[in-house]
């Protein structure tokens, strides 16, 4: 499997899931889709490398000297900019839904 082909399923994936969202919405998160599938493409590429050299690097003399790799700090910020994506498209699929009565709705 290669990045394009995590980003293709991704992107049809994700594009499946809002595949019924009112046409003005699908326009808006068009570029939220693609970017999520973007960022989960990357962080699978950023994996293989860090599943090599680890996510921190330890001196070999002086283990308590320790240093996060860039590829370990690049997956981190990847994972917190895809969390920000998907809650926002996961906002737009919340707000589609109709919410039904419940038995407290009684009371107000």
């Amino acid at each position: 499997m290669t990045k394009q082909d995590v980003y293709a399923g991704e992107l049809a994936k994700l594009t499946e899931i809002f595949k019924d969202v009112e046409p003005a919405k699908a326009g808006l998160v068009a570029g939220l889709i693609e970017d999520a599938a973007f960022l989960l493409a990357e962080n699978w590429e950023l994996k293989k490398s860090i599943s090599v050299t680890g996510m921190v690097k330890i001196h070999p003399d002086h283990p308590a000297i320790q240093k996060p790799t860039e590829a370990a700090k690049q997956y981190l910020k990847n994972v917190n900019s895809y969390a920000v994506v998907i809650k926002a498209l996961n906002g737009v699929l919340a707000k589609g839904v109709i919410e039904e009565d419940d038995e407290l709705d009684e009371f107000e």
